[in-house]
């Protein structure tokens, strides 16, 4: 019995050394692999004074009309995410991509991420660029952003566009958020692990491997940030905050959707409802991911351009 119990117990140490072993090796290469990366990093854009930081603003196409664009939550480098779009629309106006404090190459901010702030630090970043009048285009959780921004700055922005952008009233904002999981999963090295055997989250996509690399290694560099994780927190705060706002009626509004969504329940109707109150509204199901640009830019393109002759 008692030489049962020594092997057994010798079994369960060396489990626990090989455990130990394994996150102790993950969390020193996630180490030497983000040092290692950091040299590697190309600079893009420009970066902008805003609020005492520097914030990355990339600028493509010389067009009369602007088109300012903002990512959704996550998007580690915005400018080059939003690349199959920016190409299509460069040619006729000039595209601006903000990357909000946290993402890309800005820096980042002790400053809370409520709508307020993260609106307010955008219109800094495009008042330091002289840019005056354009539409806000903005990706997922940008549209309660958005909603925010468009109310305070009525007077510049031309139409709000959205790409299967976030509802104030959608379902499952107010559930508790795993910010202390995910800080975990960065600091230990699991999460680059994960996106490791998790594949090309890039396959099939119209980016060359070059810039598919960078994403990748300014995504482990933005990984779960203090900043990112921030905003995380505020997710419920800020959909509760924008519940009392809607889009101002006279505001030419373009909405695209993805046609198929299964997880947010009345994806189509609460979009509906939204242009429904525009006197220049449009909602445009496209079939396709939740990042409707990477493979649909074209589409997307063409109807915007179609949209705003239609307005004028």
């Amino acid at each position: 019995m008692k030489k049962w119990l020594r092997v057994t117990l010798k079994s369960i140490a060396a489990v626990m050394i090989v455990i130990v072993l394994f996150f102790a090796v993950v969390f020193v290469v996630n180490i030497i692999s983000n040092k290692s990366e950091q040299g590697k990093i190309e600079a893009y854009g420009q970066l902008v004074p805003v609020d005492g930081k520097k914030m990355n603003v990339m600028i493509q196409g010389s067009g009369k009309e602007t088109v300012v664009m903002i990512p959704g939550y996550g998007t580690a480098a915005p400018a080059l995410d939003f690349k199959p779009l920016v190409d299509e629309l460069s040619s006729s106006y000039r595209v601006v991509v903000v990357e909000p404090f946290g993402y890309g190459l800005s820096d980042r901010t002790d400053k809370e991420r409520t709508n307020d702030n993260i609106a307010s630090e955008i219109h800094e970043a495009l008042q330091q660029l002289g840019i005056k009048r354009y539409t806000l285009m903005g990706h997922s959780i940008a549209g309660i952003y958005g909603l925010d921004y468009v109310n305070k700055y009525t007077d510049e922005v031309t139409a709000f566009v959205g790409i299967d952008s976030s509802v104030p009233t959608q379902g499952g904002m107010d559930d508790e958020m795993p910010v202390g999981m995910f800080k975990f999963l960065d600091q230990s090295g699991i999460m680059r692990l994960l996106k490791k055997v998790g594949g090309d989250a890039y396959a099939g996509l119209d980016f060359d491997d070059h810039t598919k690399q960078q994403m990748r290694m300014i995504s482990n560099k933005n990984s779960s940030n203090d900043t990112t994780l921030n905003e995380m927190k505020h997710f419920n705060e800020n959909f509760t905050a924008a519940q009392a706002l809607s889009f101002p009626k006279e505001l030419p509004l373009l909405l695209f959707i993805q046609a198929n969504n299964t997880d947010v329940e009345g994806w189509q109707t609460l979009h509906e409802e939204q242009v429904k109150n525009s006197a220049y509204g449009k909602l445009v199901p496209l079939v396709g991911e939740h990042y409707l640009h990477h493979t649909l830019s074209k589409e997307i393109a063409k109807d915007y351009k179609d949209f705003m002759a239609g307005i004028k």
